[in-house]
């Protein structure tokens, strides 16, 4: 008995030094009172902070520099005409809106049409369903793996939500098809998705745990995909519920802006995607990035940045500023509106739509000057693509460069600058992230990387950002 309670001591006098040698170590970066006090020392005690105290407390913080907070000019050298503002509600399917709202631009353009909507309701339920699909088979390939492993942990972090990217377009219409609004409209739950996300979640990642128990029991793959079914059927059934029965045919009349019928036929989804879309959006269009964070003039792909486990991860080519603006204006001129993406919530005016920079006069409130770049922004997570919108207008000075853009967007026609947004051009610079172009558009170098094999990065990347 002695000779064990020797050796138990001896361990655990050890452990009491570790302890109290990692206390030591740690107390050498605490808040002592002798820091507390140089902080407080060094608070400005004048008038003026007194008044701005007091103001912040019967106000809150209020960030916007007057001085910036004139109307914007809605002039621009090339505007793409559209009609109809449409509006995201409570939801965050900003990239479905904006993709759709290029594609019905079109779509009126070509032929002669009124206000046009294509249904947000019918793509979203196979966006949810597709969705969480891509989350079942994402536990289903990581099965092997600890549940501490940090691919497998971000699954379950992330099940599924109501954001995404272009590849929900593409991938999406180009297996569903589309419908007009009026074939199946908004409900509640499409237009207020938190709720029915927040119970998709839920099932998917007991779901989740149900496969990975089966799994780690010995079951096959086909066994697992049969009881995936089982979590797929209560998901669908959930979506129909909230959302309606997509139709596998409707009837449908197209009449042109003065009210003239055009045809009535029955169509398919997909035969109505066919006939009045009928784009190539998986291979005729590319996404452009602007992530100074890496280096440019690369190609890369995000692990599971897609929509479906049979779409593909969504590759972008990373460029320079002054590269993608000048596919946009050669896109714009043509009359071409674009897929476009940014941190939509930095320096914004909400009421008269302006975004410019020094509109947040953070240095004001904290004393402090934002010196940070837009690298340094992506990599702290400070900043990323967080909105989607529809890019249909530019300003070029007498030089051919660009003063100012404007964008449309989804939050209904009394938001912002009658449903639009200005930028500045240094504020498009730094907070541009995305946009989808055409292929003719491309540059020479651009186009010469795009059969470049792309650098995959993890899903926790700073650029996996869900548009909003």
């Amino acid at each position: 008995m002695k000779k064990l309670l020797f050796p138990l001591l001896l361990l655990l006098s050890s452990v009491m030094l570790l302890a109290q040698s990692q206390s030591s170590n740690r107390s050498e970066g605490a808040i002592t009172p002798k820091l507390l006090q140089k902080l407080q020392q060094a608070t400005p005690k004048a008038p003026a902070e007194r008044a701005l105290h007091n103001s912040i407390v019967q106000n809150g913080m209020v960030l916007a520099n007057a001085e910036l907070a004139t109307p914007p000019d809605d002039h621009f050298t090339y505007r793409v005409p559209t009609k109809g503002i449409t509006d995201q509600k409570r939801s965050g399917r900003c990239w479905l809106f904006t993709g759709f709202n290029v594609l019905r631009a079109k779509f009126i353009k070509d032929n002669n049409l009124g206000e046009f909507y294509f249904s947000h309701c019918y793509s979203f339920f196979w966006d949810q369903l597709e969705k969480s699909n891509l989350f079942l088979e994402g536990i289903l390939e990581t099965r092997t793996l600890p549940i501490t492993d940090r691919k497998v942990e971000w699954l379950f972090q992330h099940p599924i939500n109501d954001g995404g990217q272009f590849t929900g377009i593409s991938d999406n219409l180009l297996k569903y098809g589309v419908v007009p609004s009026d074939v199946m409209p908004e409900t509640y739950s499409s237009n207020n998705t938190s709720r029915l996300s927040s119970l998709i979640a839920k099932l998917l990642r007991q779901g989740g745990m149900e496969l990975r128990a089966k799994a780690e029991q010995g079951a096959t793959l086909a066994d697992l995909r049969k009881v995936k079914e089982t979590t797929l059927q209560a998901i669908y059934r959930l979506l129909c519920l909230n959302l309606g029965t997509p139709p596998t045919t409707f009837e449908y009349t197209l009449r042109d802006a003065d009210g003239k019928v055009l045809s009535t036929k029955e169509y398919t989804p997909l035969s109505f995607y066919k006939e009045h879309i009928g784009l190539n959006l998986k291979d005729d269009y590319v996404m452009i990035m602007n992530d100074p964070s890496q280096p440019y003039y690369e190609t890369y792909a995000i692990e599971y940045d897609r929509h479906a486990w049979d779409g593909k991860d969504w590759t972008y080519i990373n460029l320079p500023m002054e590269e993608i603006k000048q596919m946009a204006i050669a896109s714009l001129k043509d009359g071409s509106m674009m897929y476009y993406s940014c941190d939509v919530g930095k320096e914004l005016n909400k009421e008269s739509g302006l975004l410019t920079l020094g509109y947040d006069d953070y240095e004001a409130i904290t004393g402090v000057p934002m010196t940070m770049t837009k690298g340094e922004r992506i990599a702290s997570f400070d900043s990323g693509s967080t909105h989607a919108m529809t890019l249909v207008a530019v300003n070029l000075d007498k030089s051919g460069k660009p003063t100012k853009w404007m964008v449309e967007n989804s939050w209904g026609a009394t938001s912002g600058h009658q449903g639009h947004l200005i930028m500045t051009d240094a504020w498009f610079d730094a907070y541009t992230f995305r946009l989808v172009v055409n292929k003719k558009y491309l540059t020479p170098r651009a186009e010469e990387l795009q059969g470049k094999t792309p650098k995959l990065l993890p899903p926790w990347s700073p650029m996996f950002r869900a548009e909003e």
